[in-house]
């Protein structure tokens, strides 16, 4: 089973029915799923048990929550034997059937976070709720990081016990979970600390009741901003030859809305066609996206994902970077390497950000190069040559050469080694997707608006 979790889905009430509805169901066309994920009816609600399990890059478990009832850690030995298998942390199986449980993962942050659920449920589902956990942690404490749990254990647990109530989720919007539990600052910590008191807010969230429960009410600002960043992850596969075998985008717009009462926006683009699939926050209204192709939607305050979108490979998409390489390690004494690297098809803007990472062949003890752009270096335990470059200079392209050091009498029997290529483009939008215009009804101030495009890699790899 391939589970892709870049576009994830929003999780929403219509999300929340549709998942836990039989297959036979005809409602469920809306929402792609995995053909073996349905809840079972064999078992009760009330014996539905979740757990949900942090594990670092050491394979350390320093965090674990159990709803109902308490699973056995044990049972990360499952995932473990998975992870074991793979050669990156990135291709661990996210999901995992035991004799008695599913272990459903994701990877972000350096850290997994693994969910064990005692029936079957649908994996898409459960993948989404994590990662509606790690987008809140970010939220609250502006980064995830193993140091950042540890030091708001706390507020942690105060947020799960939120956001999933009796083994469904309950309250996922930052906005209503702001007002549940307030964000952690050092006044605040240092009068729990003396007062005994939690962040637990005593009275419901404004808008839990409304039918907008993704916006509170009464907001107020001194000065309307509206942003919006249209970002696109290029995933693509180049053979030795520069011909693309593989291409597609990525692509999803942020905002950050700092409106001031209960605004009504309207976003438009030049080229809406190019979007073959598209995933909406709960706040647009998808009626009008299908009938005009335009997205209206009453914003929720503050940082949120409008919309995730994916342009397939049956698309031309343009590859904004090139790799002239040159390796062998069949010659005598040693082998050579000689890669250049330079823009293509970036509309005269510039490559910035960018890194190449070569997992080199067992053999290989050690490179001598010579950059005449940035800086290299190599890990003889991993094998894994890294040259950071930073901004190509069109002027004067970046190239890396030198020799290779193999072990005396190794026979190479590896094929050659695959190029995994980073970088950023900023003010531009690879697929050539435009936002036409933003209005606004509902009130009469006039805010500010501003739209940022960034293409970036996504996975990203040439074969040599």
């Amino acid at each position: 089973m391939v589970i892709s979790l870049k576009n994830h889905l929003p999780l929403t009430t219509q999300t929340l029915r549709l998942a836990t509805e039989k297959p036979d169901n005809p409602g469920l066309g809306q929402i792609p799923r995995p053909s073996r994920a349905y809840l079972s009816d064999d078992q009760p609600k009330s014996k539905r048990n979740m757990a949900l399990f942090i594990i670092n890059s050491s394979g350390d478990v320093f965090m674990e929550k159990h709803w109902k009832s308490a699973v056995a850690r044990s049972l990360c030995d499952y995932f473990f034997d998975q992870q074991r298998r793979v050669l990156s942390p990135e291709d661990t199986p996210p999901v995992i059937a035991t004799p008695h449980h599913y272990l459903i993962s994701i990877y972000r942050c350096h850290m997994f976070f693994v969910a064990v659920c005692t029936t079957e449920v649908p994996p898409l589902f459960v993948i989404e709720f994590l990662h509606r956990v790690v987008d809140t942690f970010e939220d609250y404490f502006n980064e995830c990081t193993e140091t950042i749990i540890k030091e708001n254990y706390v507020v942690v647990y105060e947020l799960l016990d939120e956001m999933l109530d009796n083994g469904f989720p309950l309250a996922t919007e930052s906005n209503i979970l702001k007002e549940l539990i307030k964000p952690p600052n050092i006044l605040r910590t240092i009068a729990n600390t003396v007062t005994g008191k939690s962040n637990v807010s005593a009275t419901l969230p404004s808008g839990q009741l409304s039918n907008i429960p993704w916006r509170r009410t009464g907001v107020k600002y001194t000065n309307n901003e509206a942003y919006f960043d249209v970002v696109e992850e290029v995933d693509a596969i180049i053979d030795r030859t520069g011909a693309t075998v593989f291409a597609e985008i990525q692509g999803y717009v942020d905002c950050c809305i700092k409106l001031s009462g209960m605004p009504d926006l309207t976003l438009s683009f030049m080229n809406p066609r190019l979007f073959d699939d598209v995933s909406f926050h709960p706040c647009v209204r998808f009626k009008r996206w299908e009938s005009e192709r335009i997205l209206s939607f009453i914003p929720p305050d503050g940082n949120f994902r409008l919309l995730s979108y994916h342009i397939g490979s049956q698309s031309i998409v343009a590859i904004p970077i090139y790799v002239r390489h040159n390796i062998n390690l069949k010659e005598s004494g040693g082998g050579r390497l000689d890669i250049t690297v330079g823009p293509k098809q970036t509309v005269g803007r510039t490559v910035e950000n960018v890194t190449l990472e070569i997992p080199m062949p067992k053999i290989v003890l050690n490179c001598t190069l010579v950059p005449n752009q940035g800086k290299y270096s190599f890990d003889p335990v991993s094998k894994v040559l890294f040259w950071d470059i930073g901004r190509i200079d069109v002027s004067k392209l970046p190239n890396l050469r030198g020799s290779i050091t193999i072990q005396n009498g190794a026979t190479f029997s590896e094929s050659n080694p695959a190029i995994n290529v980073h970088f950023t483009i900023n003010q531009l939008a690879v697929s050539g997707l435009k936002v036409s215009g933003l209005d606004m009804y509902g009130e009469k101030y006039k805010p500010f608006k501003g739209v940022k495009y960034i293409t970036k890699a996504g996975k990203f790899q040439i074969r040599m």
